[in-house]
Parts: structure tokens; sequence; C-alpha cells
């Protein structure tokens, strides 16, 4: 039987396709080589004009990292608080001033004033937000009451209205927000960008005119490379599907269908056929089976989240990671009383909501679990302690929603405590969040306390 499957396989001999693309290559690799040599020689000639125009696009790119980096330093300040970033703001003004050792080098090209105008009016337009920029970094010191001597001499010297003066702190943390993301800080930065678009198009314009008159032969040149280049990517084309389906794409559906645990495609030739239907019998007759134990084996059963089990497997998989993580340790605070007053049925569905709203607040790469009775965890990746705020957003909306049920479950809140790593799971963060959480409870519960605050 297995010999007349044999004798009924049609195919092509590799051997003979091998032989046949190997030849045809060679001729077009060596027409490849011929109009590459060629093209060279023409390219010496615009070698100088295409450096210039590069150098003036580098520049301009300079201007406008220059512009962009001073906004985010100043956003950060806004958002953070943090006067690293002051000092960062104020390197690039008084001591990298990339934007204006852009313009100085500009000088050294031969293109028209018309252009470079537009890039100085661009560094003009940048340099008039700093005055904008530095009275919001005032307004978020002021209503931070940093100590004003620290700051540099510049966001000292800025003179703050008495109108925003008499604002109360948090409004005028917002108004400096406000001054750096609203409309009009965006189109003055639009405006930033317009000009170094300008400048761009115009030099574009100055470049093509000066190679005019030499591109006819290299056009030409470039031409019939591409033709050749064309024909051995058709031919490379032509050869890889054959391999593909005789022999290699058989092969990797298999291995992937093999990694993946799925039931493997019936295709290829006799033997990989054969192969298939083999593997997809035994594996149909177990795969129900594997995937209800995988699914118990993995999730808590009443909530449907990750279980305790899963939770320290996955802790012992990122003792190893070098990312930041961050973990959340959750209590349902008197769960007890919820199942002395109301029933064991309604403290089910109170964990059940908890659970739910967890994996709805968290990114997909979050893992919420049910560590516990009325225990819960998270584990946050690639997260660091200044996108806290995220966190502490994410756990207010939920004890929100918990204090104000709509389903007619009773009200309850969530004791949380969070500590970060800089790098996997190290052995301490678990104490560190626990220590985190214990501060909440001790301290009448429905909040989130992190660990670096104690």
């Amino acid at each position: 039987m297995e010999n007349e499957k044999q004798k009924n396989v049609k195919g092509i001999k590799i051997r003979t396709l091998n032989s046949a693309a190997i030849f045809a290559a060679c001729i077009l690799y060596v027409l490849v080589l011929y109009a590459t040599v060629q093209v060279a020689l023409r390219y010496d000639e615009l070698i100088s004009v295409t450096d210039d125009y590069i150098e003036c696009e580098r520049n301009a790119a300079l201007v406008r990292e220059g512009s962009d980096y001073l906004t985010e330093q100043v956003r950060l300040y806004a958002v953070t608080m943090d006067t690293q970033y002051i000092e960062s703001y104020m390197e690039e003004v008084n001591v990298t001033k990339s934007r204006e050792k852009a313009l100085e080098e500009l000088g050294k090209y031969s293109f028209s004033d018309r252009s470079s105008s537009y890039l100085s009016e661009a560094l003009s337009s940048s340099n008039k937000l700093i005055s904008k920029e530095l009275y919001s970094i005032k307004l978020v010191s002021l209503a931070n009451d940093y100590d004003m001597k620290v700051l540099p001499q510049e966001v000292r010297d800025i003179q703050i209205s008495m109108e925003d003066r008499e604002l109360p702190e948090d409004e005028m943390l917002k108004k400096a927000q406000d001054m750096v993301f609203d409309d009009a800080y965006q189109s003055s930065k639009a405006l930033i960008m317009n000009d170094i678009e300008h400048f761009l198009e115009g030099i574009v314009e100055e470049t093509g005119q000066k190679q005019k008159y030499s591109a006819g032969s290299l056009d030409s040149m470039i031409t019939q490379q591409r033709w050749y280049i064309s024909g051995l990517f058709i031919l490379n084309i032509l050869t890889l599907i054959m391999l593909s389906v005789l022999v290699v794409r058989p092969l990797q559906i298999y291995i992937e269908c093999i990694k993946e645990g799925k039931l493997m495609r019936v295709v290829g030739s006799k033997e990989f056929r054969y192969l298939a239907l083999t593997y997809n019998e035994i594996f149909e007759t177990n795969s129900a089976n594997q995937a209800l134990l995988r699914h118990k084996a993995d999730h808590d059963p009443l909530t449907g989240i990750a279980n305790r089990g899963t939770f320290d497997r996955l802790r012992d998989l990122l003792k190893t990671s070098k990312s930041p993580v961050a973990l959340l340790l959750i209590d349902v605070d008197e769960f007890k009383q919820i199942n002395d007053n109301y029933g064991h049925a309604t403290g089910d569905m109170v964990l059940k909501k908890v659970a739910k709203l967890l994996q709805e607040q968290f990114r997909s790469n979050d893992y919420p679990a049910r560590i516990g009775g009325d225990e819960f965890a998270v584990i946050m990746t690639d997260i660091t302690p200044s996108l806290r705020f995220v966190i502490e957003n994410k756990m207010d909306s939920i004890n929100r929603v918990l204090q104000n049920p709509d389903d007619g479950l009773p009200k309850i809140s969530l004791s949380i405590g969070v500590a970060f790593s800089e790098e996997g799971m190290k052995e301490e963060l678990y104490k560190n969040t626990d220590k985190a959480l214990y501060f909440v409870k001790r301290h009448g519960r429905n909040g989130c306390k992190f660990f670096e605050d104690l």
C-alpha cells in the first residue's frame, strides 16, 4: 500500500530546479554588478550636493528635537514635579543649545537665505515659548512650595501675576499644566513644525535643481539596474515558492502546530499528510481533557482569574527579569461581615465583582490573581515609580465603583499596598508590599499606600 502511494506522488526534481536557478542568478548578478559600477561613477558628481542636503536636514531635525526636548522636560515637570526636569530644561537652554548650533552649521552650506530664514523663524518661535514654559515651571514650583533659592535664576526672575499667586495650590498646578498642554501651546508648536517643513521643502527644491543636470545618465543606469534586480528578485521568488511548496512549508506548518498544540494542517507530500492525520487522531482524543485540566490548574474557579499557584509561578519567572515591575496586594475590607450579614453567596458575588474590575482596569500585560479568600494581587510589568499616579487612579476608580454599587451588592472598599522593583520580582518586594498593605489596614482601610512613602 505504501509503495503504491509513493508511485502516485508527482513532483519536480529539486536538483534540476536548483541548477537552473543558480545559472540564471549568476548571469543576473554579473549584470547587476556592471550597472552598480556605472551608477557609482556617476554618483560621485552628486555627493557634494547630497551631503549638504543631508546636513541641512540633520540640523533641521536638531532644531525640531531641541524644541520638542524643551516641551518634554517642562511637561514632565508639570506632571511629576521632579526638579531634575528643570535642570535638564535649563541645560538645553544655556549649555547644549542644540537649536542655535544647528543654525550656525547651516551657514556653511550653499543653500539660499530664503530657505535658511524658515529655520531661523522656527528657532525664534521656539524661543518665544520659553517665557511661557518658565512661567509654568514657576507656577508648579510655587504650588509645591519649593524653595525659590534652589531654582535657576531664569525661573526666579519670572514675575507671577497677583491673580495667579492667589490661586489655591491645586488650581495653580492645573493652570501650569494647561499652559503647556492647551490648544494655544499646541498651535505655537505647530508653527515651529510648519517653519521646519517649509525649510525642508526649500532645500529639497534647491537640491533637485542642482542635481538635474547630471541626473539624466544616472537615471538611465539606475533604470537598467532596477530591471536586473527585478529579474533577480522574481527568480528568487519563484525558486523560493517551489522550495517552500515542496519542502519548507509543510515542515514549518507542522513545527508551529506542535509548538502551539494545535491540529496539524494536512498539506505537503503523501508522507506529510499521513503524519498529520495520525497526529490529529491522537490530538483530538486528548485535547478536551488536557484543556480542562490546564484551566483548572491555572485559574481560580470562583472568579476566573489566575489562582495562587499561577501567581507563585509568575513570581518565579520574573525573578530573573531585568525590567521594572510593581506588585499590588489587595484585601477586601471587612469581608467577614459581608459573609455574616449577607451570606456566602453574596460574598462570592462580591469577589467576582472585584476580580472583574481588576481585569478591566489593568493592562493585558498585567497579571491580576486571587491569592486567598478575600486577598488579591496584581503584578504589573514595565512600570516605574514615576507612573505611580496611574496605579492610584486605577485603584481610586475601582474603590469608587465599589463604594457606589448599582447592582444590588453591598457597599465595600479595598485596602491596597504597592511596592516597586527596578529589576524583576526581588525577594523583598512581596514583604515591602505587605508592609504597605498592613499600614493601610491599620490606618482606616479603604486606601492605597506605596512602600516608598512609609
